[in-house]
């Protein structure tokens, strides 16, 4: 193997060259100016995006990810700039994201000396990362770095932080690199047991009214064509996840919406009337299985997980299958006999009806005379992008308006923050998404609290040019805390009136063209005219204040005690 005399700040660079990193989101300050010294030597082999906030740059990082499946690359310095990207990193570990973060830290000489912006970014990184390493000699960053970007994208995919000292980049290594892809201690995916796949098949093939839940683990493993052919072999009304949305299109006839809090009716209502529940690639998250005590207790459940720490955690299993997804599926289909199941379907095609008449219709197209509600927003950026952007939506109500009405023909078209729930998330995830699917519409869907908690990442639009579209949702509230308050605490809205600035100006001050609707007759041509530019938009919607977002699952409640209003 050929080795060349570098710096370790150069050997960083030629690292991530070599795993295929081109393109990273970061801001530089005074520990990693070495990297960034080297960074200016190769602009034209790796591409650095400056963010405005080191929070943005780990979302613009997992926007990259989730929309490309590949690992993304997110570097900062120590101090502050190492603790402001704990939250991207917390958000990317919870949704199985894969990123490596690269900090710079003080001299080996000085850790723990309390030195100017010395923080233990290894100690308060350990809980929210899948490994994390502090290199402190030049000639550990070769090894490192791959093996940082092997357990990133390996088994269930998730965040890795390398923090580097001062040292390590100015000293000089041999440097040679080779690809890591295995260690010894750590195996990421496990042996795929054949007759558990058998024992689970036997179980499906008997079964009156199977039911199967998917998360994304199926997007994560590439398995969208095994599990179309599972259902449509099979015959299986199939829900999904908030993560796993976009793996099977939005109109396919055995597609019957979403589960859990706001989820669709039918699919929660029959969780618990289904005689098998099959599990893909998801961890029954409370969110979706509301009060354990009463979930689909009278079910036989098989669960299709590539964790072995996700099995019975949560909800008890009758069959397990550890393997990764793709390989399970397409090693259970030749088991699985040819059904149709058409009268449990029926039971979902009332259910449906049910909400179409209680919830959706007015929601999509309202006649109470009220203003423009979220729904018909939604619906009419489908109208106009036909079920083919990629919808990039913050946290709030507008996430769970977006996830429940979006249209999708391709898989990994639904980014956004599911278990840490993050708001701020959106605008930089956008960018990222963009960056790494240029060829690809990108529509950012934000509330107007969330959109206020990275609102700088406007300056990286303008800088970059990259052309994201950018809806915010304005209610003027913080509105799902506000409906739980309608709700739950009898109409007392403590601190959830939003006091907003003029969105468009601010917009508009970033070169970025913005226009704003109050009126639902101007909805239309808007969202046309978004679409249609070439360059970043800014649409600026007035939407009905007090918008609930029905059904409605209340913590702690079962999942067939759902509400419809």
């Amino acid at each position: 193997m050929e080795t060349t005399k570098i710096s370790g700040a150069e050997a960083v660079i030629r690292c991530l060259l070599e795993e295929g990193a081109d393109l990273i989101y970061g801001y530089p300050g005074g520990a990693i100016m070495p990297v960034y010294d080297e960074l200016y030597k190769f602009q034209d082999k790796l591409h650095h995006v400056l963010v405005r906030h080191e929070q943005g740059a780990a979302h613009a990082a997992q926007g990259f990810a989730r929309a490309t499946g590949k690992v993304g690359v997110c570097i900062a310095t120590s101090g502050p700039g190492a603790t402001n990207l704990v939250t991207g990193i917390a958000d990317a570990q919870i949704d199985s994201t894969p990123l490596v973060c690269i900090t710079g830290q003080v001299g080996k000489h000085l850790l723990g000396s309390d030195a100017f912006q010395e923080t233990d970014i290894i100690g308060i990184s350990t809980p929210v990362t899948k490994w994390n390493y502090q290199i402190t000699e030049a000639h550990e960053i070769p090894a490192i770095m791959a093996k940082a970007f092997y357990i990133a994208r390996s088994g269930r995919p998730g965040p890795v932080l390398i923090d580097i000292t001062k040292n390590a980049q100015f000293d000089t290594l041999d440097f040679s690199y080779k690809k890591c892809t295995d260690i010894r201690s750590y195996h990421p995916k496990p042996i795929l047991n054949i007759e558990k796949v058998k024992e689970a098949a036997a179980i499906i093939n008997k079964a009156k009214k199977p039911f199967i839940v998917f998360g994304q683990g199926v997007i994560l493993s590439q398995a969208e064509k095994e599990l179309k052919a599972f259902i449509e072999k099979a015959g299986i009304p199939t829900a999904w996840t908030i993560l796993g949305l976009s793996a099977l299109p939005t109109d396919h006839e055995l597609n019957v919406g979403m589960v859990g809090m706001h989820g669709n009716y039918g699919p929660n209502m029959l969780t618990n009337e289904c005689d098998v529940l099959i599990a893909l690639g998801m961890r029954f998250d409370d969110r979706v299985t509301g009060n354990l005590a009463t979930y689909a207790k009278q079910a036989k459940v098989i669960h299709f997980e590539i964790d072995s720490a996700e099995v019975d955690k949560n909800v008890k299993t009758e069959v397990a299958v550890l393997a990764d997804l793709k390989e399970a599926l397409t090693a259970l289909l030749p088991h699985i006999e040819e059904n149709s199941h058409q009268e449990w379907h029926n039971e979902f095609k009332k259910y449906y009806q049910i909400e179409l008449d209680a919830v959706i219709n007015e929601e999509l197209a309202p006649t109470n005379g009220k203003g423009i509600s979220m729904g018909e927003t939604i619906e009419m950026i489908n109208k106009h992008s036909k079920g083919d952007a990629i919808m990039v939506s913050d946290v709030g109500q507008h996430q769970m308006f977006t996830c429940r009405y979006s249209k999708f023909n391709t898989t990994k078209s639904n980014v956004t923050s599911g278990g840490l729930g993050t708001m701020g998330f959106a605008l930089p995830a956008a960018i990222g998404a963009k960056m790494g699917r240029p060829d690809r519409e990108v529509v950012a869907i934000i509330g107007d609290g969330g959109f206020q908690m990275n609102i700088q990442e406007l300056g990286t639009i303008h800088q970059t040019k990259v052309p994201v579209k950018i809806v915010v949702l304005n209610n003027e509230f913080l509105g799902m805390v506000r409906q739980w308050q309608e709700l739950f605490f009898d109409y007392r809205y403590a601190s959830t009136v939003m006091i907003n600035p003029n969105f468009c100006a601010i917009a508009e001050g970033y070169y970025i063209k913005s226009r704003k609707v109050t009126k639902r007759e101007e909805l239309d041509e808007a969202v046309a005219e978004m679409l249609a530019s070439k360059d970043s938009y800014f649409l600026e919607v007035m939407v009905e204040k007090e918008n609930n977002v029905f059904p409605m699952i209340p913590t702690g409640a079962s999942v067939s005690d759902i509400r419809l209003s």
